[in-house]
């Protein structure tokens, strides 16, 4: 009985062992990619360089660097949170947001990239602005909120006829999730990045700013240039053709050629 007790004893140990492996990884990863995804790999840079020049001064008893880290250590804490705000708040935005646990699904997620691409098109030879954002696993109900909930079958039509005229909902943002359209004429914050090209309108700025507390993909045609452009981890690629956008989409999305096809197929026949 002894020896019994013992044996689980052992396996509950060896089980409990794997676990706390298991849940450290996959806090580790989740904290890597969104360090990763908002920018604040900086934060990590700035702290592995202290330490190192740190562990430098300790071990070669470098007397004089080690009295300033000691000094300013306070000052420099302070100045690290002041200076690295707006990515640590960023961390924090995707901590509260982010659905860890949601299964990412082919079949939930962006079935009409087609009909968003016909429609960009479109509009991009009227020289129609457009903002289209692919929504994540971020939660987007501000957003949703700050517009018009439609929840409809999302058509390449339906997209032209919402930005080509000027409706009350051409100069927001649709969203759009699990093959619908979620949502028209929706606000999205601003980029606070200080360093976008002056000629970047309203939607250029929105699209940024969004992908750098979300992990949408935004999709943005120029009302000015006709250009079509894709805002995703805190970038902007600027004026990209039809085939780049569609590769980029599938590979953010997730969605190979095959399944990408199939799932229009099956939008087209519902």
């Amino acid at each position: 009985m002894a020896n019994a007790l013992a044996v689980l004893g052992n396996i509950y140990d060896n089980i409990r062992g794997v676990l706390d492996v298991l849940v450290l990884a996959f806090i580790l990863y989740k904290a890597y990619e969104i360090l990763i995804k908002t920018n604040g790999i900086l934060l990590l840079k700035a702290v592995v360089i202290l330490a190192i020049a740190y562990v430098i001064a300790v071990t070669l008893q470098l007397s004089a660097l080690l009295w300033i880290l000691n000094v300013s250590t306070q000052g420099l804490l302070i100045g690290f949170f002041v200076v690295f705000q707006p990515e640590l708040r960023k961390i924090f935005l995707r901590l509260g947001q982010t659905q860890w646990f949601l299964p990412n699904s082919k079949k939930s997620k962006h079935m009409a990239v087609n009909a968003v691409l016909i429609a960009a098109e479109t509009l991009s030879r009227k020289r129609r602005g457009m903002l289209a954002v692919f929504a994540g696993q971020t939660d987007m109900s501000e957003p949703i909120k700050s517009g018009t909930e439609i929840n409809a079958k999302l058509v390449s039509s339906l997209l032209i006829t919402i930005f080509e005229y000027d409706t009350p909902l051409h100069d927001g943002a649709v969203i759009i999730k699990g093959g619908k359209l979620i949502a028209a004429g929706c606000f999205l914050p601003l980029s606070e990045q200080m360093d976008i090209k002056k000629t970047f309108g309203t939607r250029h700025r929105a699209a940024l700013g969004l992908s750098e507390q979300t992990d949408a993909i935004i999709l943005v045609v120029s009302e000015e240039t006709g250009a079509i452009s894709l805002a995703y981890e805190s970038r902007l690629y600027y004026d990209l053709t039809l085939d780049q956008i569609r590769k980029k989409l599938e590979t953010y999305l997730d969605l190979t050629e095959e399944n990408f096809i199939e799932e229009v197929q099956k939008d087209e026949e519902a």
